[in-house]
């Protein structure tokens, strides 16, 4: 039947790859990159093709901050690696700490080697979201991110601190938050001029998918009230934060992207009141997107707390009801959604993350990647199990209206329905390095491919404007395992991840 299959696409001009194509082991991005903008839920290219991102994190918590070749900052060999495994975004982190290291006093040498970070990574068709990162506020709290400067509140003389995420409990940091959302000296003013500065140091470039106004943004002393169901009464606060930080970039860019976060009890399963009249206003600016993650707490706790491994069996629970939350704040918001942060050595906690994305079209990025070409060295970590997950078979950009993705991570069995619409550039589909060891079959319906034989990117024109259907996979496989529900196809736990 697969082999009848092949010869009626044959014939009707749609191809079929007898031979197995095996792709080359370097390619330059098919299409030069280009401004990412946001329509509606979706994220398109300046070619009009809807775009998915898969990428990970890359954020430096410590000064001097962006410095290549220190075994953490992305180098050019970083980037040419993964843009080798189809990754085509960078959560990249930058502090305000660096940005304005003394009260008033934008830093431009830190700005520089932003802006030369974003060039090194776009010139390999990777897009850039500059994620302004804080964990734990402030290295009073031994945390990072708002420069001591900014913050006026110090811990207790003898007050406990347990240490990263637990010193949010910390009655002293919580004060130091309520600075924050208060704009106590001006502190939300320091840091929207500090973003502002960025905005104007990269505007202009490509590669710049946008700014992240505040990774993990704490409540402080509300935090109670946002359990057990959310917290609209901070959520109007802290969204007139957002507004404030968002209107200080307007000043310098009308149009960059600007990526707003949930509230990080988001992470204990709480729902996000932003954009949510009458509780909250209604988000207005057409050029903001929602930035959200996805980590399954009771896996963390078990790799990292000690807390037994059959926690894990909690995560599908966690993994729905987070979706649940993207599923309400981006239907009701129309914004877009992108994963920033998600992570784990468990296969099947990622897979459980892969495969709700897939069915939403939603891109992410990996928590976490640290260059692996520094003093130290370091081995590929898109090995193994995780490596599985992570590198797979997707259409980076669609010349049209995404419909059914599916991937298995086990087999690289791969087919992805959409309907055409007019662009100036064919759909891309990014073939992964990882699952076709003997090559690849592609098989057409509805259009027809345009790269040559084993081409790493596939590239698809729509016959007319009915469906294109595209299926990839080995060639002693006919495609068809695909996965039906989370964690299909996710192996067996116990790798180690990177």
């Amino acid at each position: 039947m697969r082999r009848l299959l092949a010869t009626s696409i044959a014939v009707l001009g749609t191809l079929f790859a007898s031979t197995p194509a095996v792709a080359a082991a370097d390619e330059a991005p098919s299409t030069p990159i280009s401004q990412v903008r946001i329509d509606g839920r979706s994220l398109v290219d300046g070619y009009g093709r809807t775009v998915l991102l898969h990428g990970v994190n890359n954020v430096d918590k410590e000064p001097p901050y962006l410095t290549p070749g220190d075994g953490l900052t992305l180098t050019a060999a970083d980037a040419d690696l993964l843009a080798r495994h189809g990754f085509n975004t960078v959560r990249l982190g930058v502090s305000f700490d660096g940005l304005m290291p003394e009260q008033g006093q934008i830093d431009p040498a830190y700005l520089d080697r932003i802006a030369d970070t974003v060039d090194v990574l776009g010139t390999r068709g990777i897009h850039v979201l500059l994620d302004n990162h804080q964990d734990g506020l402030s290295p009073a709290w031994g945390g990072n991110g708002f420069p001591e400067w900014s913050i006026k509140a110090r811990p207790f003389p003898g007050e406990p601190n347990p240490g990263f995420p637990m010193n949010y409990l910390m009655p002293s940091m919580n004060i130091g938050w309520d600075e924050v959302w208060t704009n106590k000296n001006g502190v939300l003013d320091h840091l929207g001029t500090a973003l502002a500065a960025l905005a104007t140091r990269v505007e202009g470039k490509p590669a710049v998918l946008g700014i992240e106004l505040m990774n993990e943004p704490w409540p402080g002393s509300p935090f109670l009230t946002c359990f057990p169901g959310g917290c609209p009464g901070f959520d109007r606060t802290y969204q007139a934060a957002m507004q404030k930080l968002t209107d200080h970039i307007r000043g310098a860019s009308a149009t960059v992207p600007v990526y707003w976060e949930p509230n990080v009890t988001w992470n204990q399963g709480m729902p996000s009141y932003l954009g949510s009249p009458p509780q909250t206003p209604a988000i207005t600016d057409p050029n903001i997107a929602l930035s959200v993650h996805d980590y399954c707490i009771p896996s963390q706790m078990s790799i990292y707390g000690g807390v037994p491994e059959k926690a894990k069996l909690a995560c599908p629970a966690q993994h729905e009801l987070t979706w649940a939350h993207i599923d309400s704040l981006t239907s009701r918001t129309n914004r877009p959604a992108l994963v920033t942060e998600f992570g784990d050595i468990d296969p099947n906690t990622l897979a459980a993350t892969m495969f709700r994305a897939d069915e939403r079209f939603t891109g992410w990025q990996y928590w976490h990647y640290s260059s692996i070409f520094g003093p130290g060295g370091g081995a590929d970590p898109f090995h193994g199990q995780v490596g599985d997950q992570l590198v797979r078979t997707y259409p980076q950009a669609t010349a049209g209206t995404p419909g059914t993705l599916k991937f298995n991570p086990d087999g690289g069995d791969f087919k992805y329905t959409y309907t055409p619409r007019p662009s100036s550039k064919p759909t891309e589909i990014y073939v992964s390095d990882r699952h076709y060891p003997a090559g690849y079959v592609t098989e057409v319906t509805g259009g027809h491919t345009t790269s040559p034989t084993g081409a790493r990117t596939v590239t698809v024109h729509a016959d007319g404007t009915g469906p294109v259907t595209v299926k990839i996979h080995r060639p002693d496989s006919d495609g068809n395992n695909l996965p039906d529900k989370p964690g299909f196809g996710s192996g067996s736990a116990g790798s180690s991840g990177s």
